[in-house]
């Protein structure tokens, strides 16, 4: 066994990076690379601190020693001790020791907590602590967006923790005593979008004051003879009585003294109230402090530890009340002093942000342990360094850093801040002249960030990038990068030994780096190719000439300029004499874009070479057969292959075209002719024999299955009707083609007979691969590129990879984009918002430029209906962007003082009915305005014109129509927000979010009028603050990745235990990398809650989902669409725990965030109001919730067809609430509807359809005998003898069953023998998946265990 011990090497250079989390648990790998993590079992300690009763603490072998200090400094009665040692027999422990090497440590050991004298830096950290403790409560942080805070208002809906506390509220049947009514806003069909509710009071958030004033006292520092009496800092307080004292802070700990604010007396005064701890000294002089410490810590403790924990990333919230501001020591010295570029916890250095960031990179990862170390220092280090870049690009804009070239122009300058270098988005010295100057300068960081991405990603030993995080901020853009040791000594042409500093006209390479490059290379599919340089001479590359290699004065192999690692966007780049494939030019490209550095993403890359593969796959394996069955049968009617130039086309008998899969625009149309039509011939393909050589990775993905699966799903090619074994069956050949092309990559192509060598070599021919002896695609990212030449000797090369590249291009327009629509209409994707919808298009490859496009093709789709609400989404985007678009230059022109009446100015231009908007020229707070203006401000924010206040709304919404034209090519055709609003459905309140969330404006919450004709919408006092939006990159937990996708695959395989427990583990190591925040640590707890639910542990899972909705809100945002769905699950685990009130709360919620979000016409709405109808119905009330199911049922009708069976389900719901009421006609009319398509879809002996009739045979007895009854009371009058009526309130069960249902949880009872068929079955249709998947890991897969019900 490994014991972690490796773990502490580095407890030197990482002490302040190893923050509180478990330390790597031990493990060992088995050979087939599946972990097993052991888990040290813990043992217990008991703590004796000073004034306090000993408590017992579990603690684990691995945990450091200042993990124990945490947990004491957290803990309500020990909170405000901070300089303290721990003691074992009188031994003090090392904070940096590990539990397990300290000797005499074990079970039942009492350690002591010992008071320590105070030094400068202690008293600081202690005063800061205590500043923490009081403001726990309160988020005015996470409003103003720093220190990684966010908010959460999950708490609010269920009253504070849910599960036990949540229990012991139920008094008996909770029916009684709920309130249901949701308010008017959140029923169906209401107008209003109030922005209120969207932050709903927390009654936690009433602070309780217990000091009015802590802060610095102005007499420090103490002087000299002061400080030989072991005085560190004074300390001024005003209690909440109104008592005004000044304290010492001494090395013994707090006195009061007896200086006031006008003279200095350093005495202790009489009683001085000597105490150790700031809190001890204020209980004693305050009892209103005393009172209130202690009721604010006992609800401290009682939030949910994800309400206090920081997140990785700072969330920023684009709405916030107004929020009084409050004299805060910390927060005013922070603003001063440490936060310059002096970090807390290295004090008197900055930090070396690039040694930090490559030395974490090559720390070892031989085993789990290692690779969990440095995953988690790597996280970690990256997010500090965007914290600390973010900052610094901030103070760069606000003017608070100076230039390293202070004589240049303001846009020319660079600066350096904290170690970090910082450059603006301008094309300085017309670097980018060629390539579209400013505009190309403002793609270029963005690129590049891509480019790092995926070197970091490939993570070559002995490779390095950059740092790098782009911030957009005041309509700067800035680069912030680490800093190459050496590098600002020397000039640039001595440094770079590899690629090009002009753009390719001067070239050099160095054999080191191609060696490196050499090995990312396949993985990022670039081929390596020669270019000439001035003097004519070849120069080989393996990366496009403008990356450049230097050798720091580390001895670093660093790459850097990374902006063209992916391929060139031939639809967006204009060549001449260059002609695109008719599949592009009949959607009009190329097109002319703003830049020339469009291209193509690595998503797109991945699927077209997948693509290709299975094209490649399927020739061979067509060929094969052919040559068989000439050999079988001496020519009979197999398909013959005729040879034409170097396209093999095949001339197939009976081509009834099944599967020709989008291939129009490839140049290999006859060979996509129909797979299908040999099947006759062979069907008794041998399985493949596995070579026994490693294959190599990607030339064959896992295995053919595995591709050809991920080809069909991923790519959304035209999806082929082959599943599972099918595919064998159907493709005979597959099988040899799948064992020809292993052999020739395992022999290098010696000893196979000329004929098969020859097939592989035609079907490499076909599809542009590089090599001729097996499949391999790689790009030339140089094609295209101004002022770089090619040497004469690979013209043909050159002209294979321009065709590759057109085929690229058209691959995105023919099937990508289709694809996307395609699921869109099977609602396998549901896009809610902008940010949801950009991430739709990039998975699948698309970039956003592409939006005007993919509007068009909606538009011309004959189920364009049943696009609506992607088509609106997508109309929003494009107009905000275009907005942010000009907004950002608009903002470049305006100085500092005028920053919320030029922001409120252009919303109330974007968004107000008020034709008039007239600017308010902020009346000057400050009058005199000194007539000389010579001195012009030089800090790049500080212009100073007015320009701004002159745009008007009709000339902004002619921009953005120009702006969507000539970006997007798509014509809005509307003059003013109301038109647009009128015309494509939007929501002024969601247009506001959208571009709120793009630009960073935070903006007050309050019910806006945005109609009124006579008033602009918005006053300059609307405008809270301006946020950066940060780019940076994602670094990855792989091991836990992988854990969490096998622990997928075995649950869709139907082993839910297997799975559960894979999943667990999953949990455990990302928490060991993320910490315990991360939007990966949130999907995992969703699934994991679905998974405790499926296997009936509702308690459980209700937890697992408590803290998904917590962790999703802290770090994705409160209204972000995953937080909806969250809130979904939630409700449903709520309910099936007997916790009704608070299930509804939280779907009204959900609806809530949905209407401001995206609206009420959207396909996911009708789930919400499904459930909302269904749970309404539970608790018997009637009319409210038919008027959420016939909602639903006219959204699924419009989303599904009428003829679904999600519709069908909508009508048997419908029809259940009306037989509770006893209408039973009506009840009658909505079943008979769903039974006739239950009839149509699935056939008379299907369950659902006898179900079906069942229960119209059931309503028709009871509508008789209502009937009957009615008639009896006619005939006789009052004397009737009447038959008791069954009227059923519905069974919780019935409710809770159809909730499943519709949230697609099915749960069957098996017999043993049916589980292993079952088994069987579903794993035979997963391995398919399990093999081909590349999923992100953040989408949703719901869990469908065998769907008897197929939910369309």
């Amino acid at each position: 066994m490994v014991n972690g011990d490796g773990a502490h090497d580095h407890a030197e250079e990482t002490e302040h990076k190893q923050d509180a989390n478990d330390e790597a648990d031990a493990g060992e790998e088995s050979n087939e690379q599946e972990v097993i993590v052991i888990q040290d079992t813990g043992f217990t300690v008991k703590i004796q601190a000073p004034g306090t009763e000993p408590f017992d603490l579990q603690v684990s072998p691995q945990e450091m020693v200042q993990e124990i200090h945490q947990v004491l400094m957290d803990r309500e009665d020990t909170c405000h001790r901070t300089c303290f040692s721990l003691q074992l027999d009188g031994n003090v422990l090392d904070n940096f020791a590990e539990l397990k090497s300290i000797e005499g440590l074990q079970e039942g050991s009492l350690l002591k907590v010992v008071e320590e004298p105070y030094t400068v830096r202690e008293a600081r950290i202690h005063v800061r602590h205590i500043r923490d403790l009081l403001k726990s409560l309160d988020p005015s942080d996470a409003y103003n967006g720093v220190d990684c805070n966010s908010l959460s208002f999950l708490s609010v809906f269920t009253d504070g923790d849910l599960g036990e506390s949540g229990k012991r509220k139920k008094k008996g049947n909770e029916l009684e005593q709920i309130d249901c009514t949701p308010p008017e806003h959140i029923l169906p069909g209401s107008k209003e979008r109030p922005l209120l509710p969207l932050q709903p009071l927390n009654k936690d958030w009433k602070p309780l004051q217990c000091l009015k004033v802590l802060t610095m006292s102005g007499w420090n520092p103490p002087p000299g003879n002061r400080k030989m009496h072991g005085d560190l800092m004074y300390l001024y307080i005003v209690t909440v009585e109104e008592r005004h004292v000044s304290v010492t802070a001494s090395t013994r700990g707090f006195y009061l003294n007896q200086s006031t604010t006008y003279t200095f007396n350093p005495k202790p005064a009489n009683p001085s109230f000597l105490s150790h701890s700031l809190v001890e000294l204020l209980s004693q002089i305050s009892p209103a402090f005393k009172k209130n410490f202690t009721a604010l810590q006992k609800k401290r403790v009682q939030r949910h530890p994800f309400e206090r924990i920081a997140t990785p990333f700072q969330v920023y919230s684009w709405t916030a009340p107004q929020v009084d501001h409050a004299m805060d020591c910390v927060r005013a010295e922070d603003a001063y002093t440490s936060r310059l570029g002096y970090e807390e916890h290295i004090p008197g250095q900055t930090r070396d942000w690039n040694e930090e960031l490559q030395t974490t990179r090559e720390l070892t990862r031989k085993n789990l342990p290692e690779r969990l170390l440095r995953e988690r220092a790597i996280f970690k280090v990256h997010s500090d360094f965007a914290a600390a870049a973010t900052r610094g690009a901030m103070a760069v804009i606000d003017g608070n850093v100076m230039a390293i070239n202070p004589g240049e122009e303001t846009r020319m300058q660079m600066f350096i801040w904290n170690n970090i270098f910082f450059s603006l988005g301008f094309d300085v010295r017309d670097h980018y002249r060629e390539l579209g100057g400013d505009a190309a300068a403002h793609a270029a960081p963005t690129n590049d960030l891509n480019g790092v991405r995926a070197y970091g990603a490939v993570d070559v030993e002995g490779l390095y990038t950059l740092g790098t995080v782009v911030v957009d901020y005041r309509g700067y853009r800035v680069t912030a990068q680490s800093i190459i040791p050496g590098i600002l000594e020397r000039e640039q042409e001595q440094s770079v030994i590899y690629g090009s500093i002009d753009f390719g006209k001067t070239v050099v390479s160095h054999s080191k780096y191609l060696e490196l490059l050499e090995k990312t290379s396949r993985p990022l599919k670039i081929q390596r190719h020669s270019v000439l340089n001035e003097k004519d001479e070849k120069v080989e590359l393996c990366s496009s000439v403008e990356c450049k290699g230097i050798i720091g004065n580390d001895g670093r192999h660093y790459i850097l300029d990374l902006l063209r690692t992916f391929p060139p966007d031939l639809n967006f780049l204009p060549v001449d004499g260059e002609e695109l494939s008719a599949e592009s030019k009949r959607l009009g490209f190329p097109r002319q874009h703003r830049h020339r550095l469009a291209c193509l993403r690595q998503e797109l890359i991945e699927a077209f070479v997948e693509h290709r593969y299975l094209l490649f796959m399927k020739m061979a394996a067509l060929q094969l057969m052919q040559q068989k069955a000439n050999r079988d049968s001496n020519k009979t009617d197999a398909p013959a292959i005729t040879e034409t130039s170097d396209t093999p086309t095949v001339t197939s008998a009976d081509t009834n075209q099944t599967q020709t899969a989008a291939a129009a625009a490839e140049p290999l149309n006859a060979t996509e002719a129909s797979t299908n039509s040999t099947s006759q011939t062979d069907s008794s393909a041998p399985a493949a024999s596995q070579t026994g050589t490693e294959k190599e990775e990607s030339s064959l993905k896992s295995t053919i299955i595995g591709s050809l699966e991920s080809a069909a799903t991923q790519n959304g090619e035209c999806k082929s009707p082959l599943e599972g074994k099918d595919l064998e069956e159907t493709i005979p050949g597959l099988a040899q083609a799948k064992e020809l092309a292993e052999t020739l990559v395992a022999e290098d192509g010696a000893g196979i007979d000329p004929k098969s060598r020859e097939v592989v070599l035609n079907a490499c021919r076909a599809v542009g691969s590089i090599s001729n002896t097996s499949f391999d695609i790689r790009f030339n990212p140089d094609i295209f590129s101004p002022g770089v030449r090619f040497p004469e000797d690979i013209a043909e090369d050159i002209q294979k990879q321009k065709q590759l590249l057109k085929d690229a291009a058209a691959f995105l327009v023919s099937c990508q984009i289709p694809s996307l629509i395609k699921d869109y209409l099977d609602h396998s994707a549901l896009p809610m918002d902008g940010a949801t919808l950009t991430e739709a298009l990039h998975q699948r490859g698309i970039n956003v430029r592409y939006l005007g496009t993919v509007l068009e093709f909606v538009d011309k789709t004959p189920a364009k209906t049943q696009l609506e609400h992607f088509y609106r989404i997508g109309i929003m985007e494009l107009i905000t962007r275009c907005a942010k678009h000009i907004f950002k230059t608009y903002l470049q022109g305006v100085e500092l003082s005028a920053l919320s009446a030029a922001v409120s100015h252009f919303l109330n231009c974007f968004l107000s009915s008020f034709t008039d908007a007239v600017a308010h020229l902020p009346p000057d707070e400050l009058v005199s305005r000194r007539k000389n203006r010579k001195r012009r401000n030089r800090v790049p924010g500080g212009g100073d014109n007015t320009a701004w206040a002159s745009l008007t709304p009709s000339e902004l919404w002619k921009n953005i129509a120009s702006e969507a034209q000539s970006y997007f090519y798509f014509s809005i055709h509307c003059e003013s927000v109301d038109q647009v609003v009128e015309k494509y459905g939007l929501q002024k309140t969601t247009l506001l979010r959208e571009i709120s969330i793009k630009t960073g404006i935070q903006i007050l919450l309050k019910e806006y009028n945005f109609d009124s004709r006579h008033k602009p919408t918005f006053t300059e006092e609307d405008i809270l603050n301006i946020f950066p939006v940060v780019k940076h990159v994602n670094p990855k937990a792989s091991d836990a990745f992988h854990f969490f996708q096998s622990g997928q695959a075995k649950v869709q395989q139907g082993f839910l235990k297997e799975g559960c427990e894979l999943i667990n583990e999953a949990l455990n190591l990302f928490n060991n990398v993320y910490g315990a925040m991360h939007v990966e640590i949130c999907a995992c707890l969703r699934l994991l809650a679905r998974l405790n639910y499926i296997m009936g542990d509702h308690p459980e899972a209700l937890s697992n989902q408590q803290k998904a909705v917590l962790m999703s809100e802290r770090v994705l945002g409160i209204e972000h669409p995953n937080t909806i769905q969250e809130y979904m699950h939630l409700a449903l685990y709520c309910f099936a725990n007997g916790q009704l009130s608070t299930a509804l709360k939280l779907l009204y919620r959900a609806r809530y965030l949905m209407l401001l979000v995206c609206g009420e016409d959207h396909p996911e709405m009708a789930l919400i109001d499904s459930n909302i109808g269904l749970v309404l119905h539970g608790v018997m009330e009637y009319d409210l919730s038919l008027r959420f199911l016939e909602n639903a049922l006219t959204i699924n009708s419009k989303y599904h067809g009428v003829r679904s069976l999600k519709v069908a389900l909508s009508h048997h719901l419908v029809a259940r609430v009306y037989e509770s009421k006893a209408e039973f006609r009506s009840a009658l009319q909505h079943e008979k509807e769903g039974y006739t398509i239950y009839k149509n879809q699935m056939g008379e002996a299907h369950e659902k359809t006898k179900e079906s009739s069942d229960y119209l045979k059931y309503l028709t007895q009871q509508a008789v005998a209502l009937q009957r009854t009615m008639n009896e009371i006619y005939k006789n009058g009052s004397n009737a003898s009447i038959m008791p009526l069954k009227f059923t309130a519905p069974s919780m069960a019935s409710v809770l069953e159809q909730l499943n249902i519709i949230n697609g949880i099915i749960f069957i009872p098996l017999s043993q023998k049916d589980l292993e068929n079952l088994k069987a079955e579903v794993q035979r249709r997963h391995q398919l998946q399990e093999l081909g998947k590349t999923e992100d890991s953040t989408e949703e897969n719901p869990m469908e265990i065998e769907d008897k019900i197929p939910i369309d």
